[in-house]
């Protein structure tokens, strides 16, 4: 305050000396600096008691500073030894957590592993179907930075007892069911433990990244699906025999991916129709040959039985030649006998010839399958290399596809042209026997007349 009144009183003086008017001659002009300079001792004055008045101030504020000064000195050596004792305190407490949690730190970690390999295989069990909840509960606690609560230990411990239970019951329930036109159908379901799921006798596989059931797209034979029918409608207590997959499905799923026969023969493309049409024809030239010649034995063994001649048969043709002016010719008679058998033959063997060139064409075929199958799998290789297996799949398949039918059209028919001309030869056999004793019947009586 003081400061503040001296500061206005020299702005006061100062502007009363500005306020006068200039000298008019020397005169005045020493006595208004011999006033200015009375003014000047009295500022100097003042300013000399202020300054002894502040210094007096500053020893005071010093005094007390410096007071403060060991009093805060005194508090942080307080708060030192405070903080040392604390730190102390907290390391000895550090050190008696980690020794009494150290086997609870590897219990917890064990746990987040189990609920981990549980979740995987809780996420491929069919059981998931009814307890969808669990993968959620599992996956939470295997990705839980926390420890568990005791709560979550027993629920962990309560759902392993839980699958291990299901995995051996034999349980039905509804849950929607995706059939093979992709319709979601709410069906009563049959599972026999954590292996295999059916409805209405048709075979379900489980989709662990959906959740849910699906049909297969191809079942297993007639047989299988009337068994699970009849296990489905069973009486609960009464014992019946079930298909069970241990692979938990993946045997089941390979049977989409199984081709069938006809599938199988698409595979060996155009050359494979035209071996099954040679096969069809050597078939039909077969059965035609084999029913004229079952007809041409019926007919030469009752020929052989009788001594009317019939002309229905090779062997009445041929007995149909000799007369009695034959007879006595015994030479003309073989020959006009022979001629008659040679005449007889091609009848017998017809269709053996073409069944041994549609039986050496077949692997023939097969094997320029296989050549155009190889060939469009190195074509494949070149294009798009080795690194994916499906672009080669389908030459291989025609190669061995081909390769396969060849031989099954070639094996059939050679067997069938040896039973045909085995049968065949028998006949002319019989016909060379019957032709043989006429001549030596006839040769005995002429010999017998001439003796």
């Amino acid at each position: 305050m003081k400061t503040v009144i001296y500061f206005l009183l020299m702005l006061g003086l100062t502007g009363a000396l500005q306020a006068e008017e200039k000298p008019a001659n020397l005169d005045e002009l020493l006595d208004q600096v011999k006033r200015e300079r009375v003014l000047e001792q009295q500022q100097n004055k003042l300013r000399e008691a202020e300054f002894v008045k502040a210094q007096e101030n500053q020893a005071q504020l010093l005094e007390e500073a410096r007071r403060q000064l060991a009093k805060e000195e005194q508090r942080t050596a307080q708060l030192n030894q405070a903080f040392n004792d604390f730190e102390k305190g907290l390391a000895e407490q550090e050190s008696l957590l980690s020794e009494k949690s150290g086997s609870l730190g590897e219990l917890f970690g064990t746990v987040r592993q189990v609920a981990n390999d549980s979740r995987g295989v809780l996420e491929s069990s069919m059981t998931t179907v009814q307890n969808p909840e669990r993968v959620d509960f599992l996956t939470k606690l295997s990705d839980s930075k926390q420890q568990p609560t005791i709560e979550e230990l027993r629920k962990l411990w309560l759902t392993l007892q839980e699958e291990m239970t299901d995995s051996g019951k034999v349980t039905q329930f509804k849950a929607p069911v995706i059939s093979i036109t992709g319709a979601v159908e709410e069906r009563d379901v049959t599972r026999i433990g954590v292996f295999t799921a059916f409805s209405e006798g048709k075979f379900l596989r489980y989709l662990s990244e959906t959740g849910n059931l699906v049909e297969l797209a191809r079942q297993p034979v007639e047989r299988l699906r009337n068994q699970m029918k009849e296990f489905e409608q069973a009486d609960t207590g009464e014992m019946l025999s079930a298909v069970v997959d241990p692979t938990r499905g993946a045997i089941m799923a390979l049977l989409v991916q199984t081709p069938t026969l006809k599938e199988r023969i698409e595979q060996g493309g155009w050359i494979g129709f035209i071996i099954l049409i040679l096969g069809a024809v050597g078939l039909l030239v077969a059965v035609l040959q084999f029913l004229s010649l079952l007809r041409a034995g019926r007919g030469v063994s009752k020929q052989q039985k009788t001594s009317e001649v019939s002309l229905n048969n090779p062997l009445g043709r041929i007995l149909s030649v000799y007369n009695a002016k034959l007879a006595q010719d015994i030479e003309t008679l073989s020959l006009k006998l022979d001629e008659a058998i040679l005449r007889e033959t091609p009848r017998l063997e017809r269709g053996l010839i073409t069944l041994a060139i549609l039986a050496a064409i077949a692997p023939m075929l097969g094997l320029l399958g296989t050549v155009s199958g190889m060939i469009e799998t190195f074509q494949s290789i070149t294009l798009f290399g080795t690194g994916d297996p499906k672009l080669m799949s389908g030459g291989i398949s025609q190669a061995l596809v081909t390769t396969e039918l060849g031989l099954a059209v070639a094996i059939p028919l050679l067997l069938i042209h040896s039973g045909l001309s085995s049968k065949s030869n028998r006949l002319i056999q019989i016909l060379d026997e019957e032709s043989a004793s006429i001549v030596a019947r006839n040769a005995e009586e002429q010999h017998g007349q001439s003796d």
